[in-house]
């Protein structure tokens, strides 16, 4: 399927089953993420094992994106996600079979792979799709509806079925999930360029090629803060909460009001899309998010937290559609696959380091001063959305590459 070729009703399909393909690997993943540590708890497992189980998660993407987006990049769509729905689908048949710590540690692996790789593949496919950066910002903002919806699926049921039938049978429904994922990947067209083609008709360049243009370091820069903010946000929020002597349903509150924020503003941003750029997204995003940051620390009660989580919400909500645009405009066509993957690689990394950070940083110097360093971090990533989209910067990005190959 070439760019823009499709009438408006394959459009449509293809949009939802990319988007359905995604919920079916990431509810699998987030429902693991739920079931396997419970698991580890309830089979006497230490909190020091619990900590590698969830580090297992994103330890293969962390080291395996980049050689997968590459992958991606030479076979397409189709080949990569049965990959990745067969990875999840060996996570939650090794756990259902097995209550090993190595059967966790396999699962957690599996399932975080399949997850992460299948992203890769599925935002190169949509991102294929739009004909302008409006489309684009449009699509991806569907696309960012998946991990939202999967992140309530996912635990949910992972959760009802340890309840009702136990772990082996949660397991067993969490990774019949990717089954969606392989079904429904077939109303997905083939490319009719791109995938091979794009890969005898230039030569492959390195990945110190990306990481050498500025545009690329500064949209890494700001995606890390990104992320970073995520995870000081769900490390920080139940320290806060219980020092003010706020009760779980409170705390969960809080939360609740970041992931329903998240969901309202990917379900506007497609209605918006040609009225909104990428550029004022990032920008208005990644100010809001620092606002929230600053301003935490002051507020009193829950409910006055739970609204600046929504606040939060509708930052981090925001900003990834319009990070994923920009990936794609300051990128060689046929690098767009190593380029999600390169992020994905620090996005992983990232999730791997931060939290220990974070509580070495809290530990010493207290929840509140933790969230005003985001504060100014993310200010930092706002100065870098600046300078990031500076007259010709982008538009140079991309050709700068193209002559780096051909030298």
């Amino acid at each position: 399927m070439s760019p823009g070729s499709a009438p408006a009703a394959v459009f449509r399909r293809t949009l939802l089953a990319l988007v359905l393909c995604q919920v079916g690997l990431h509810a699998c993943m987030h429902g693991m993420r739920v079931a396997v540590p419970l698991q580890a708890l309830a089979l006497g497992y230490s909190a020091m094992t619990v900590g590698v189980l969830v580090a297992m998660f994103a330890i293969v993407p962390a080291l395996l994106s980049i050689a997968f987006g590459r992958f991606t990049d030479r076979a397409g769509y189709h080949a990569p996600v049965r990959l990745a729905a067969g990875l999840s689908i060996t996570a939650g048949v090794s756990l259902a079979l097995s209550e090993s710590l190595f059967a966790l540690c396999l699962g957690a692996a599996c399932s975080g792979a399949g997850s992460g790789f299948g992203m890769i593949a599925i935002q190169r496919t949509a991102s294929k799709m739009a004909t302008s950066g409006a489309s684009r910002l449009q699509v991806f903002s569907w696309i960012a509806l998946a991990p939202s919806a999967a992140g309530l699926l996912g635990p949910l049921l992972g959760g009802s079925l340890i309840d009702i039938y136990g772990y082996r049978y949660a397991f067993a429904a969490l990774g019949s999930l990717p089954l969606l994922t392989l079904l429904l990947s077939q109303l997905v067209p083939r490319e009719t360029s791109g995938g091979s083609g794009d890969r005898k008709a230039a030569p492959r360049g390195r990945i110190l090629d990306l990481l050498a243009q500025g545009p690329m370091r500064r949209l890494l820069f700001i995606n890390w803060v990104v992320v970073a903010s995520w995870d000081a946000h769900g490390f920080v929020i139940p320290i806060l909460g219980h020092e003010r002597g706020f009760s779980a349903t409170a705390v969960g509150g809080v939360f609740a009001a970041f992931g329903a924020a998240s969901i309202v503003v990917r379900l506007l941003i497609p209605l918006l899309s040609r009225w909104l750029s990428a550029r004022l997204l990032m920008q208005g995003s990644v100010a809001l998010a620092a606002l929230a940051f600053a301003i935490y620390p002051l507020l009193p009660s829950a409910g006055a937290m739970a609204m600046c989580a929504f606040a939060f919400g509708l930052a981090l909500g925001a900003v990834q559609p319009s990070i994923l645009t920009t990936l794609h405009d300051v990128t060689p066509g046929d690098r767009h696959g190593e380029a999600l993957a390169l992020r994905s690689t620090f996005t992983q990394s990232s999730m791997l380091v931060m939290p220990l950070l974070f509580g070495a940083v809290g530990a010493s110097l207290g929840a509140g001063v933790l969230l005003w360093v985001m504060a100014a971090l993310l200010g930092a990533g706002s100065w870098q959305v600046q300078r990031l989209f500076a007259p010709t910067t982008a538009a140079l990005a991309s050709a700068d590459l193209t002559e780096g190959q051909k030298n």
